[in-house]
């Protein structure tokens, strides 16, 4: 059954649990490097950086739409729609603007610098959970999303965030401004995003395919328009980028497959978990392969971050044990025809 906790993980589906983890990792560390290795790098004969963000999301989108459409034959599934097209709709526009805010946000940041802005996607979450499902956060997600502010500000305030080739002087400063503008959109929208997915999940009978078909045949016909005209822009495309768009596309489809499934099997708790860990190895690897020099106090906020975000998600497993105990109390009193509690 869903959403049982990480007890599942570990005990009835340990193997299921660990390749859906294994999977997540492998996929988006993937997917970040070839992120950051397109949109950070000199292309073409003229050395132009490649920023045109919504071509790549139309790629992804055109990709993960492929592949739910051969698994939906595969499996005699039915292409109907399982929702109102307006939750397809409103899901497709906030992820496409998330990816796009995302892609772009390396233009003029490092990569290290986004994937902890990305790390705060709590507090936009909390936001869209009190504003969309009426829920009621405790003092402890209150503390953690003032914690997670806390160590990104303390990134952003002790050491350089610039994006490697975005550095012009005078105007760096505008430019880590901007930078952080549109981590905050991506956050606003992908937090929209995981919101309405949650809600789309629990009140439709909506497949993991179902929603990718979707969602990626909606986004497509938005990111399509104008952008073919885009191939001709890039002077001339290079083997190797071409290459490193099918990669992006690729491990963005299969990281968002693990991602559908671990929600479905696990829910939101364990995938946050699973994420907050990806994020943190994604800067060490991008420290280690693109050469990003961090301040003491830029790893200080980077520690308090995540030491925020893994103490939530180990509160939250704690509370859900604690209640699946009174439960099972409870059922046993019945059984002896006890009341419970005495």
């Amino acid at each position: 059954m869903a959403h049982q906790g990480i007890d599942d993980i570990r005990g009835r589906y340990p193997i299921k649990g660990f390749l859906l983890i294994m999977g997540i990792f492998s996929s988006l560390l993937l997917y970040g490097y070839a992120q950051e290795k397109i949109m950070t790098q000199p292309w073409g004969e003229n050395n132009v950086k490649f920023d045109h963000s919504v071509f790549l999301v139309m790629c992804n989108r055109i990709t993960s739409m492929s592949i739910a459409s051969v698994i939906m034959l595969a499996r005699r599934e039915s292409f109907a729609p399982c929702a109102p097209i307006q939750s397809y709709l409103a899901i497709s526009i906030s992820n496409m603007l998330a990816t796009t805010c995302q892609y772009e946000a390396l233009l003029y940041v490092s990569f290290p610098t986004q994937t902890l802005g990305k790390s705060a996607k709590m507090i936009p979450v909390m936001l869209w959970g009190t504003l969309l499902s009426r829920k009621i956060y405790s003092l402890k997600d209150y503390a953690a999303a003032l914690s997670v502010t806390i160590g990104c500000s303390l990134f952003l305030l002790t050491g350089d965030v610039t994006a490697g080739g975005a550095h012009d002087g005078k105007n760096g400063r505008n430019t880590s401004m901007m930078g952080v503008v549109t981590m905050v959109l991506y956050l606003f929208f992908d937090g929209f995003t995981s919101t309405w997915q949650e809600r789309l999940f629990k009140n439709s009978k909506v497949s993991t395919w179902n929603q990718m078909l979707y969602v990626g045949l909606i986004s497509t016909l938005i990111t399509g328009t104008g952008q073919m005209s885009v191939l001709t822009k890039v002077p001339p495309i290079a083997p190797q980028l071409q290459y490193l768009i099918a990669l992006l596309s690729i491990s963005a489809s299969l990281g968002q497959i693990f991602i559908l499934f671990t929600i479905r099997e696990y829910g939101a708790l364990i995938l946050s978990m699973v994420m907050t860990t990806r994020q943190f190895f994604s800067i060490l690897l991008s420290c280690l392969l693109f050469l990003h020099p961090l301040s003491i106090g830029q790893w200080c906020g980077t520690g308090l971050v995540f030491s925020a975000l893994y103490y939530k998600a180990l509160a939250e497993t704690r509370l859900r044990g604690k209640k699946r105990d009174a439960a099972a109390a409870d059922d046993i009193a019945l059984e002896e025809g006890v009341p419970a509690g005495g």
